[in-house]
């Protein structure tokens, strides 16, 4: 069962305080979540969030790899470990009297120092091997299959493999594009909606981002629905080009930006001769095929088992890009 929408709207702060009614029916969802949860790449947008969602009926242990990061998360109320992820052992202490895993972190970026087959496969081999784990929720991305020839979907699809033949059972969530107030995609897609002149790759490209609020619930329900699918793909309810997709971002700030599109074969070139110059390159040729994905996901299965109402499209730019410019 998915949590109604009228209940928090999206907002990860405590929205139904005050309410009698919603928080009686929170109280009552929140007694099916399991007692203590681990979560991976917690300082990550997504991880503040569901911590602000699960803070109040579970106790959370935030699992960050940087001094910074737990910085982040000082005043979150989880309980805060500096792990390294693939230290089975160092991995398993954090995780210590929880019974559930939500595993948020990943890359999309390959550098030298911090490998695809390092961040993913060795993250989820670490994870699949823990005692006392019941329940896994992964968070992957749309595109991700073992025979891709792009090198980061290629890894999430192994790291999918890896915990669904794990001890404890294993939910992957999808995910493409995600719009949040204040996380890196939403910077991203203001910074082309503001200016005058936007340019951007392959601008016929399908883009179908999902609310950050709505991923929350859908991991907050997987978390309680012991008979979902193994696998789950989710989306927003819109599939729209990214040229689309500028255009009405620039309606939402009442601006019309002049979109110049490139071939992103161009871009593939440029990404090449980053990685040949540089052991750490700003963009390569992997990360920029999972930006240039074509996404085409059918919701509804996805809803029907989570019991999901995914927020519109205009009402997600609303939220995220106001918010932005609000506070700048």
């Amino acid at each position: 069962m998915g949590v109604p929408k009228e209940i928090h709207n999206g907002c990860p702060q405590e929205p139904w305080h005050g309410c009698p009614l919603t928080s009686a029916i929170v109280i009552r969802m929140l007694e099916q979540v399991p007692e203590r949860i681990l979560i991976t790449g917690a300082n990550g947008h997504l991880g503040r969030r569901l911590i602000a969602r699960l803070r109040k009926g579970c106790e959370v242990v935030a699992a960050v790899r940087s001094d910074r990061a737990a910085a982040m998360l000082e005043e979150s109320g989880a309980v805060v470990r500096l792990v390294d992820y693939q230290d089975a052992d160092a991995l398993a202490e954090a995780a210590g009297g929880c019974d559930a895993v939500v595993h948020l972190a990943g890359i999309i970026r390959e550098t030298a120092e911090n490998r695809y087959v390092d961040a993913h496969q060795g993250t989820a081999r670490a994870l699949g091997a823990l005692d006392g784990i019941r329940l896994v929720v992964y968070v992957s991305v749309v595109g991700a299959a073992r025979d891709s020839p792009n090198a980061c979907f290629a890894s999430k699809a192994a790291a999918e493999s890896l915990l669904l033949s794990g001890r404890a059972t294993t939910r992957v969530l999808r995910v493409p594009m995600v719009l949040g107030e204040g996380d890196y995609a939403s910077l991203a897609l203001l910074r082309h909606a503001r200016g005058p002149l936007s340019v951007t790759f392959r601008a016929g490209s399908f883009e179908q981002p999902v609310y950050a609020g709505d991923v929350v619930d859908a991991i907050f329900a997987l978390l309680q629905a012991p008979d979902a699918p193994d696998l789950i793909e989710l989306a927003g309810p819109e599939r729209v080009t990214r040229r689309e997709l500028i255009q009405r971002a620039g309606t939402v700030l009442g601006r019309r930006p002049v979109l110049v599109s490139l071939p992103v074969t161009l871009g593939r070139v440029l990404a090449g001769a980053l990685e040949w110059l540089s052991a750490n390159p700003p963009v390569t040729r992997a990360m920029l095929g999972v930006l240039d994905h074509d996404d085409d996901v059918d919701v509804a299965p996805a809803c029907r088992s989570l019991g999901l109402e995914l927020t519109a499209l205009d009402e997600t730019l609303r939220r995220c890009l106001r918010s932005e410019i609000s506070s700048a």
